[in-house]
């Protein structure tokens, strides 16, 4: 919306300055800062966190005044962590309502909506929020930790994401628009940043690519969130490192000329959604924060990871966020190296996948896990932007 205003007053400048009459679109030439993405993306991150933070209270609240508590394992089930998060039981479940409406409203209102980059991850994180929420919904419903089933999740999921991922590989602003070191870049290329080529081309293979990130990444976030604002400390880093990659991106001469990643002219605007999603990560935060006062549920996580899983596709920098959600990844691995383990060998690797409360489990208080895996995301989404400049 900020855009268009924008339009509409140069055009009323533009219509001053060609009469030599100076008007309203002079005594206002201040508007002229909308047109620019860091001023919008700066804007869209304060009014995201301060929507999160005038509006947190009154959701959290509702979902108390609903009952919609969040439903703890029982002894029986998780053993001693039962014992650890005994405290939790009733504490309110799909506060991501208010990440997605804070990060949907402030797009709508700081971004150019239209943008296929923007609508692409706008969508996908309200498809899998609504997910999400039938998710909590019945968890709550059934006062139960298991929800929808894995089998009807997997199912939703990988609609979504083969809908978002044909429609990155279809559209042409997407398809055609990217360049590589000057040259023309195919959509179904693969790169990273320590190679000055694309590593492959997949063709129409790269859907099934794109599918697998947007679903992993989701249920990446999704295991993650297990501690009070463990997953919401690790969005923010990896919004905001990718923010400032997709920034890059979308300037020809950073991105071809000094960097040599791939380039869109589209895709900066992304900027303006992902530092959205890192205030309205920060204004979470400030209900999330051990003790919490609410949890996000599956209606932020999953939306969260397919948001993030979707940006990291449209800036072509997928590989690299194994290393800048690093943290995820580490959380999702730890339960497929358990499972894996205990089928194949009947002995656990950890005292308790996902990895975060194998640490509880071994004696770190709950406090001491979230902060340190706060570090280790900053410490490989810096490391992960390093790699931008090594060759």
């Amino acid at each position: 919306m900020l855009y268009w205003i924008y339009e509409w007053w140069r055009a009323a400048f533009e219509a001053e300055k060609a009469s030599g009459a100076e008007g309203w679109a002079h005594a206002v030439s201040f508007l002229n800062l909308l047109q620019y993405i860091t001023f919008r993306a700066a804007l869209g991150c304060i009014m995201a966190f301060s929507l999160s933070i005038m509006f947190g209270p009154r959701v959290i609240r509702r979902l108390i005044s609903l009952k919609v508590g969040q439903p703890i394992r029982n002894a029986e089930e998780v053993h001693k962590l039962a014992e650890l998060h005994g405290g939790k039981v009733g504490t309110p479940t799909m506060g991501g309502v208010l990440i997605i409406g804070a990060v949907l409203i402030t797009t709508l209102i700081c971004a150019r909506p239209l943008n296929p980059f923007v609508a692409v991850c706008a969508c996908t994180m309200g498809a899998l929020g609504l997910l999400g929420f039938v998710d909590d919904y019945n968890k709550v419903k059934e006062k139960s930790s298991d929800g929808v089933s894995a089998r009807t999740k997997l199912f939703w999921q990988l609609v979504v994401a083969l809908v978002a991922g044909t429609f990155l590989f279809l559209k042409p602003e997407v398809s055609q628009g990217y360049l590589f070191g000057g040259e023309a870049m195919p959509i179904g290329s693969v790169s990273f940043p320590l190679f000055k080529e694309p590593l492959v081309n997949l063709g129409w293979l790269i859907i099934p690519f794109y599918v697998a990130i947007i679903i992993g990444c989701s249920n990446a976030v999704n295991l993650t969130d297990g501690l009070d604002g463990l997953a919401t400390g690790c969005t923010i880093t990896v919004s905001l490192a990718y923010g400032l990659l997709v920034y890059l991106a979308g300037h020809h001469y950073m991105a071809n000329e000094y960097l040599t990643i791939p380039y869109n002219r589209y895709i900066g605007e992304l900027t303006v959604f992902l530092l959205a999603l890192a205030g309205a990560g920060f204004g979470f935060l400030w209900f999330n924060c051990h003790p919490a006062k609410v949890f996000m549920g599956d209606t932020g996580s999953l939306a969260i990871g397919g948001a993030i899983g979707t940006a990291a596709i449209c800036v072509k920098q997928e590989l690299l966020l194994v290393i800048i959600g690093g943290v995820f990844v580490m959380e999702a691995m730890s339960v497929m190296l358990q499972v894996g383990s205990f089928k194949l060998r009947k002995k656990r690797i950890f005292a308790m996948a996902p990895i975060h409360h194998h640490f509880e489990l071994r004696g770190w208080h709950e406090s001491q896990v979230i902060i340190r895996f706060w570090i280790i995301s900053i410490m490989l989404a810096l490391f992960g932007l390093a790699l931008l400049k090594i060759v």
